[in-house]
């Protein structure tokens, strides 16, 4: 019988391994345990197993979540990342609750959740989205209006721009998965030789890590492959 501790462990040796075959340092690349729709328990069960970085799609999700684990461990030993869209009548609440915020992609939520961190808390971390590959209905910058955007989102107060997140595409083999990731790390360095102290790359999850770290992620987020499988959303009823 699998368990969390086991899964983490597996995902682990998946991340050494590929650091491995890109020539690159496993202290490289951070490891983000995405726990959307599972309880506090199993993010309990995968910090007693050493994880300590946690991502959350769903806000109000999130927020409770956040509040049940603090139950029982400290607010500090948990670092939550908002990584799934954020609307504006919910950038108080992740202003307030989180640590990261990975999906960025319009001033004008970045303004506010600048405005909203509270100012006994550290800066916000702040990565902005990008639509690398141009999905329509894909959320995300797109990259020739990112250097605008990362230009102004830096300037703004209680902000820390940290890097880029993408989520592109499916790609049916390791290199055109490869290839995907590569323009977003093309767009990162872009900003770093424009100035900007960026040190985060946050792209591939539990099908593509493996492509993800060859070119270049230095964050990765995981969650079936370190949870297992979701259950699915139930149907609603037919009315009578």
């Amino acid at each position: 019988m699998t368990t969390i501790a086991g899964n983490l462990q597996q995902v682990k040796e998946r991340l050494w391994r590929a650091c491995d075959g890109a020539s690159r340092g496993s202290a490289e690349v951070t490891l983000l345990a995405v726990s959307k729709t599972f309880g506090p328990d199993a993010v309990r069960q995968a910090h007693a197993a050493g994880q300590t970085a946690f991502g959350e799609n769903y806000v109000q999700e999130g927020v409770e979540k956040i509040a049940l684990v603090a139950e029982s461990l400290p607010r500090a030993a948990i670092e939550w990342h908002c990584i799934g869209p954020v609307q504006s009548n919910k950038t108080r609440l992740v202003a307030a609750q989180f640590d990261w915020v990975q999906s960025v992609d319009r001033l004008k939520i970045a303004q506010r959740l600048s405005e909203q961190r509270p100012p006994e808390l550290p800066p916000l971390n702040v990565c902005l989205q990008v639509n690398v590959d141009g999905g329509p209905n894909k959320a995300g910058v797109p990259p020739a209006e990112l250097p605008a955007l990362a230009e102004a989102v830096a300037a703004l107060p209680r902000l820390r721009l940290r890097g880029l997140m993408c989520i592109p595409e499916p790609a049916p083999d390791f290199e055109s998965q490869r290839a995907l990731f590569a323009l977003a790390r093309a767009a990162y360095d872009d900003l770093r030789a424009r100035g900007h102290t960026l040190d985060t790359l946050s792209m591939g999850m539990s099908e593509d890590l493996e492509a993800a770290v060859a070119a270049g992620a230095t964050m990765v987020r995981v969650g079936r492959a370190v949870f297992g499988a979701r259950a699915p959303k139930p149907v609603a009823s037919p009315a009578a």
